[in-house]
């Protein structure tokens, strides 16, 4: 260790030492917890008993500050713009190079601002146009899952992300790809895998282990230059010439807005994919796609299962969103794609999903360069983890509501008079307080990032670009889902062990089995 590091611990370790939280058990520090299931729960007695900043060395060299008060949470992700090293090391050992999952803000906003219009434009369009395609499709492998043995939320949920995601990205051509179930299987084992092998400072080249993944990441990578090609050959991508031996895209127009749809919702010439691909960037051949492929698929299948599981496990909320679907879509002459807009009842179960099961136990961010100083007066040194832990934040009674452990979508609701959705909740389940009955008229529904205590998809700079496509792509795929299958638990599983809360922490282990009936539509 030269000096210049020594300085920095000794610098760590002195102001680390002025936040408060327990003692250190050991030289190891708290490390043990990241290897467990119990770091939220930990975190809760912890802020129950030091306060809403809580720090635990992890080590003698590292530092983790969580943060539990809204209002600093909300200054600390607007100041800290950074990600944890290991995050950007994860996609690169699975990826290779890719300029939007990097840990350092400067490196990845331009590349984030330009990706965010192509999401909340022309990708948001033909997401909400392709969901009845996709449940056609997956609903047919799963009728042949059904007839060999049973279906649980998890595997759908998984098979339908993957569906939606895949021909958001690559139109239709994805769907009838033959090597679409091993490009998802394949997927799936990276994901489980990625931290773990980032986890070594040197890659573990003495472990067969090791090897294996490396083999399935460069199998995968094959994969993902084969749908690409394919895609742009099935559309006549005119406009781009393609180096097949990089990946890397040379674009013939200059913008992406020029980009058309042909009438099965697929772009002609997709300068998204063009954009992902690393543009005019040899060094990314498909890290950019296989990132947005990794993070969407385990994001966008954590919230469908969740949302699943709520309606096997509360028929009246499905029997609602049905209703609501039928009411709209008979009443309007509006496309598919607007209709979804005035499913509020819908929208705002989608959102209370996220809100009780957001996609991990931790929004991670850390300042690199300079120590952060917030206005509580307190100063986290730099090189600290910064953690928010978002299913405490997002179940505080202080923040909710009396009734935050229960599944309420009308807390995002409100009648068309106004009014505070927090006086106007009508509790689905279980909820001691009386409200107001907002049933009996219009509904609005409000904005959710309001609320700083929501942040299911992270908030500052570093927030998710992709929310507004998630939300709306699965909002409209559930609206096609719902009005042709009424979605029931397995005949003989309602003994099965339900959700429970434990500190406000949802479990909802073991997954749902599931049935779907055909409706009479």
């Amino acid at each position: 260790m030269d000096f210049t590091h020594l300085i920095k611990l000794v610098k760590l370790w002195a102001k680390g030492s002025k936040l408060p939280g327990p003692p250190c058990p050991s030289f190891y520090g708290h490390s043990r917890l990241f290897s467990s299931e119990n770091i939220t729960d930990f975190l809760s007695k912890s802020h129950e008993k030091y306060g809403s900043i809580v720090r635990l060395w992890l080590g003698p060299t590292q530092l983790l500050v969580s943060i539990k008060d809204p209002a600093v949470i909300k200054e600390m992700l607007v100041k800290a713009e950074d990600k944890l090293p290991s995050t950007g090391r994860a996609f690169r050992l699975a990826f290779g190079r890719s300029s939007l999952f990097a840990s350092s803000f400067e490196k990845v906003q331009k590349r984030r601002e330009s990706l965010a219009v192509q999401m909340n434009g022309k990708l948001l369009e033909r997401a909400n146009a392709i969901p009845s395609k996709v449940v056609d499709c997956v609903m047919e492998r799963i009728d042949s899952i059904m007839a060999k043995g049973v279906v649980d939320c998890r595997s759908f949920s998984q098979h339908t992300a993957f569906s939606m995601l895949g021909s958001t990205l690559f139109g239709d051509a994805f769907l009838a790809w033959s090597n679409a179930a091993v490009y998802e299987e394949l997927l799936m084992k990276i994901a489980k895998e990625a931290c773990y092998w980032a986890s070594y400072s040197i890659p573990p080249f003495w472990k067969r282990g090791f090897w294996r993944y490396k083999c399935l990441c460069t199998r995968l990578r094959c994969l993902t230059q084969d749908i690409i090609q394919q895609c742009r050959q099935n559309h006549k991508f005119s406009q781009l010439n393609q180096n097949s031996c990089n990946g890397a895209t040379k674009i013939g127009r200059e913008t992406a807005t020029d980009a058309v749809f042909s009438s099965g919702g697929v772009m002609e010439d997709d300068l998204f994919l063009a954009e992902l691909d690393g543009r005019l960037n040899k060094n990314e051949p498909c890290g950019n796609t296989m990132g947005v492929m990794f993070h969407g698929c385990l994001t966008t299948a954590g919230l469908i299962g969740n949302i699943l599981t709520r309606l096997v496990m509360h028929p009246e909320i499905q029997d609602k969103i049905y209703s609501e679907i039928m009411m709209v879509r008979k009443r309007s002459t509006k496309s598919e794609v607007q209709n979804i807009y005035e499913m509020n009842f819908l929208l705002a179960t989608v959102y209370e999903s996220a809100r009780h099961l957001p996609a991990g136990p931790l929004l991670q961010r850390c300042s690199q360069g300079q120590d952060l100083n917030l206005k509580t007066g307190i100063t986290v040194p730099a090189g600290s983890i910064l953690v928010v832990p978002i299913q405490l934040v997002q179940m505080d009674g202080s923040s909710w509501g009396n009734d935050a452990s229960e599944f309420n979508p009308h807390r995002f609701l409100s009648k068309a008079d106004g009014g505070s959705y927090l006086e106007q909740m009508v509790p689905i389940a279980g909820a001691t307080r009386e409200v107001v009955d907002c049933t009996d008229g219009p509904l609005v529904l409000n904005d959710p990032n309001v609320n700083d205590s929501f942040l299911p998809f992270g908030s500052g700079k570093r927030a998710c670009i992709g929310q507004k496509f998630a939300i709306l792509g699965i909002a409209t795929l559930f609206a096609s889902l719902v009005q042709h299958y009424e979605i029931r638990l397995q005949p003989g599983s309602e003994d099965d062990p339900k959700p429970t809360m434990n500190n406000c922490v949802l479990q909802l282990l073991p997954s749902p089995k599931i049935v779907f009936v055909k409706r009479n539509c």
